[in-house]
């Protein structure tokens, strides 16, 4: 289970995060670009993803990782549920969610740390 003190260090761990509010929300935002949100009332973060990041996540994670059922989850938002998603899997989509919201060079940079973790 990710609970909220996972998903902060997590986020808050990648180049220039800020943690804010968003409405009932919590959000995890790098140069004002939200990239992560928390709902602590439903255990469950929402993901800025590509479409096709989006649709491997989801396959990949037994029905943990899904697409918001609206327009939001038609422009890669997606959800994560925090008390089944699996660890390794979380961290690897909260990664590539930071990066496609990111300034290229920024992204870069988390890019690099990851191919160093292989």
């Amino acid at each position: 289970m990710i609970t909220i003190t996972i998903l902060r260090k997590l986020a808050l761990s990648l180049p220039e995060s800020e943690e804010a509010p968003h409405f009932e929300r919590t959000s995890f935002r790098v140069k004002k670009k939200i990239f992560a949100t928390y709902d602590a009332k439903l255990k469950r973060a929402a993901l800025k993803l590509s479409e096709s990041d989006q649709d491997v996540f989801s396959r990949m994670s037994k029905g943990s990782i899904y697409p918001i059922g609206n327009k939001w989850g038609r422009q890669g938002w997606t959800y994560a549920e925090l008390k089944t998603v699996n660890k390794q899997l979380f961290t690897d989509a909260l990664l590539t969610s930071y990066c496609e919201v990111a300034p290229k060079k920024l992204a870069d940079q988390v890019r690099e740390q990851m191919g160093d973790q292989d």
